[in-house]
């Protein structure tokens, strides 16, 4: 910006007078402003003039008379007299006029026509600041006209780095309160006000006779949320719906999606949902008239409410515009308020798979129960650890307790009771133990002429749903190749007895006093336990998870180099469940479980030059929320039996309607006579001390069938790509001011193709915003092509379009913000021109 003094004036002076050709200017100086500087104006080819009001006779003869040879600058300290009282007027005629005043300066700097020098002095009060004059020069504004002028103001006033109205909206919709905004307070007094108000009815359509802040947003979301529900607006908001609904539609959608504005958004959302009464104006419509609209939090608790109240009724099959309860939940998950609302709907799609096992049926034959645990019924456990891992997360849970009261009753009367009846039955079948690989048998089946280094990673009480869940995070790593199995632990299925069988052996055997032995040796800590690995393979080793954890690279190294087989021991589910304090806490315990495990693969994968790992259990686990009633706990009479809460070995078996029995040589392979006594239902032994939700020891698919993780890590890069998406509507020109198009994602999502999130939106040439931003999850893992086809809705801005000029449909991957393609289109639109 230049400076508007007398040097600027100087130069602008000597400019004027440049060249052969005589030059006469004349500078009335209107209010006198420079008459003390005239004297310091320096000219390098014209004399300076004194011009009285009395003496223009006199000056018209020296002018054209005494002196036609030099430059003269005639300075006037007074205006311009009228023409009838002017004697020079002839001779401005073929003369020039110079300016210095502030506006005229300003125009000239900037290059603004003589013809808008009326906004510049009206506004003149506003160019008094010199910040904010920089400003507005730095806004770089290349054609003026009276609107970019003015937006412009608006912009400096706001601090915008571009010249956009839209700008300047933001900006003041995130300044504080609606009633007392700091930014319309400068726009009164820089008398801008009205301006401001007449480009939101331009751009926005807000038309109000006493304009406000507050009535002006409260049009922008109710206009925003017509568009998107599919039923009739409620009669008492159809008066403040805009009639430009495509700019407040792209508006607020980059308001909503911006990562700078979004928290504000959520602010004005709730204001505007309490000044109108949202909930109660929207009681009438219907969930499915709501299901694609996000303007407001309210919403999601409408359709979570309605989600609730069907499972509650255990109407699994109900819909919302032909979409499913899981559908429902999927899409409402990926909308705007998900971050609050996102672990409600995952808890309701969890309890809607449980609410489904009301009609559980369990096979009758063991080799089935497997068959039908392994590739569908772990998921019933799954999702009733999800179901408690979100619901446990929620700040009020109070709204929910009824449908954790169905899941708790589902859970155990329906699918506990029936699975483990049947599974004790077939367990005590004639070769049971041959169906099915044993923990017994681990080190022979899977360790046993192994040549490459090899890490067992032993989780203790990780149970196969959980293992699953690591498969499935680990199957999504291109560098790894795993498989995942199961095996049926030893009983009882605890710690000890379970560790000793991971282990290699000729012999496992229980003393009188219950210790347990592995070739007669003690097994019940890491160096026992690594003593007894060495004797099998020299260069072996046992370590504690907690001791590698946070170790370094070089650290790492330390302890792997020159070994073959590495065991090391995690304990993060069966600490936290195994104390009365933090039992509620082992479905958070198994998350991090997860991802502690699958951490430490790709650390020492990375680090350690070791690829090949086993992950593995030693026993699983039964939780219920619900404490058992005193009445349903079994009481123990032997007391010189090892008692558990579920499990008893004692020289004798216990016959009771509700326990079974069976030998402990059986499980061992040798002549031990004592006898594992267990419920055949979920129930448990009476004992003092500890917890009662976390149990294990007993019989149970959850306790006794383990996974068995086969993993190998691919050495060096691996080639990974994002989940591409492609235009699948064939369209070149747009003629309606809303318009559906197609995309396909082109590949599913595998360990080499990545789940990818796009935003979409249509652009002019110069990168204008000409319609909302639509979002598309490219996460689909189906290999049918026609399910990987998504529809997106997309609305323009109310404008003229120039069919000569370019504009696109652009794809930008959201997590780079890199544009990934576009494609051409013609806008054949009938707009307004402004």
């Amino acid at each position: 910006m230049a400076e508007l003094n007398l040097k600027q004036i100087n130069a602008r002076l000597n400019e004027e007078f440049r060249g052969e050709k005589r030059k006469l200017v004349f500078w009335y100086d209107d209010k006198a402003e420079f008459a003390d500087d005239i004297k310091d104006i320096e000219l390098d080819n014209a004399k300076v003039y004194f011009l009285q009001p009395d003496n223009q006779f006199y000056t018209k003869y020296f002018l054209e008379r005494k002196d036609k040879e030099n430059n003269y600058l005639i300075y006037a300290p007074f205006p311009k007299p009228d023409v009838r009282e002017n004697h020079l007027e002839d001779t401005l005629l073929y003369s020039k006029r110079f300016f210095a005043d502030r506006a005229s300066l300003l125009m000239a700097d900037l290059g603004v026509d003589e013809k808008y020098k009326n906004i510049i002095e009206k506004h003149i009060k506003f160019f008094a600041n010199k910040d904010r004059t920089q400003r507005f020069y730095d806004l770089e504004i290349e054609q003026f006209n009276e609107e970019n002028i003015i937006v412009g103001m608006l912009c400096s006033i706001c601090r915008t780095q571009t010249c956009s109205f839209e700008e300047v909206v933001r900006a003041v919709l995130s300044d504080g309160e609606c009633e007392e905004n700091k930014f319309i307070d400068a726009f009164k007094k820089y008398d801008l006000h009205s301006e401001f108000w007449k480009l939101c009815e331009r751009y926005f359509g807000y038309i109000d006779n006493a304009p406000s802040l507050t009535n002006f947003v409260l049009t922008l979301f109710v206009t925003y949320t017509a568009k998107s529900i599919t039923g009739e607006l409620p009669e008492s908001l159809k008066s403040i719906v805009s009639h430009k609904s495509g700019n407040i539609i792209t508006f607020m959608d980059n308001l909503k999606n911006s990562v700078l504005y979004k928290d504000r958004y959520n602010e004005l959302s709730e204001f505007v949902s309490n000044k109108l009464n949202i909930v109660k104006v929207f009681e009438n419509l219907l969930p499915e008239e709501l299901l694609y609209c996000d303007t407001f939090v309210c919403i999601d608790k409408i359709i979570i409410r309605w989600i609730k109240e069907r499972l509650l009724a255990e109407d699994t099959g109900a819909m919302l515009d032909n979409h499913s309860i899981k559908e429902v939940v999927s899409i409402r998950s990926k909308m705007h308020f998900s971050e609050s609302t996102g672990k409600i709907y995952h808890m309701l799609g969890s309890a809607h798979d449980i609410v489904v096992s009301a009609k559980y049926t369990c096979p009758d034959s063991f080799s089935d129960i497997l068959e039908k645990y392994k590739t569908s019924d772990y998921k019933i456990d799954q999702n009733y650890r999800y179901f408690y891992y979100d619901y446990d997360s929620l700040d009020d849970s109070e709204d929910f307790e009824r449908l954790r009261e169905l899941v708790e009753n589902i859970y155990t009367n329906e699918y506990l009771d029936k699975l483990l009846q049947k599974w004790n039955s077939g367990i005590l079948e004639e070769n049971t133990l041959s169906k099915l690989p044993l923990q017994i048998d681990f080190y022979d089946s899977n360790i046993g002429g192994l040549k490459d280094r090899t890490v067992v990673i032993i989780s203790d009480a990780l149970r196969y749903e959980v293992g699953h869940e690591l498969y499935t995070t680990l199957a999504d790593d291109p560098k790894s190749n795993i498989k995942i199995d199961m095996s049926l632990s030893v009983l009882p299925s605890y710690t000890r007895l379970g560790m000793a069988a991971l282990l290699p052996h000729k012999s496992i055997t229980m003393s009188d006093d219950y210790t347990v032995l592995v070739d007669g040796m003690s097994c019940d800590n890491l160096l026992t336990r690594q003593n007894i690995l060495q004797r099998y393979c020299d260069n072996s080793i046992c370590v504690q998870f907690d001791d590698i954890k946070n170790m370094k690279k070089s650290e790492l190294r330390d302890i792997f180099t020159g070994k073959q087989l590495v065991y090391v021991y995690h304990n993060q589910i069966d600490a936290r469940g195994d104390k009365a304090n933090t039992e509620d806490e082992v479905f958070v315990a198994c998350k991090e479980a997860v991802n502690e495990i699958a951490d430490l693969i790709r650390r020492i994968s990375s680090n350690a030059n070791t690829h090949h790992f086993i992950v593995t259990a030693d026993h699983g686990f039964i939780y219920k929320r619900d404490k058992l009633n005193e009445s349903d706990k079994i009481n123990v009479r032997d007391k010189n039996a090892f008692v558990n809460r579920r499990f008893i070995v004692s020289t004798e078996a216990i016959y009771e309607d509700s326990i079974e029995n069976i030998s402990m040589g059986s499980i061992l392979r040798n002549d031990d006579g004592k006898v594992v006594s267990f419920p055949i239902s979920s129930n448990v032994f009476k004992v003092s001390g500890g917890g009662q939700n976390f149990v294990h020891g007993g019989s149970s698919p959850q306790e006794m069938l383990i996974p068995v993780l086969n993993i190998k890590m691919e050495r060096g890069h691996i080639d990974t790509g994002n989940a591409q998406i492609a235009l699948v509507s064939m369209v070149q020109k747009i003629t309606s001011n809303v318009t559906v198009l197609e995309f396909i994602q082109s590949e599913a999502v595998s360990d080499t193709v990545k789940a990818t999130t796009y935003k979409l939106y249509f652009i002019s040439d110069d990168n204008e915003k000409i319609s909302n931003e639509a979002t598309l999850f490219a996460d689909s893992r189906e290999l049918d092509a026609r399910k990987r086809i998504f529809r997106m809705n997309f609305r323009f801005k109310d404008k003229k379009y120039d069919k000569n000029r370019n504009y696109y449909l652009a794809a930008y991957d959201e997590g780079s913000g890199e544009e990934i393609w576009r494609h051409h289109v013609v806008m054949d639109l009938v707009g307004e021109s402004f």
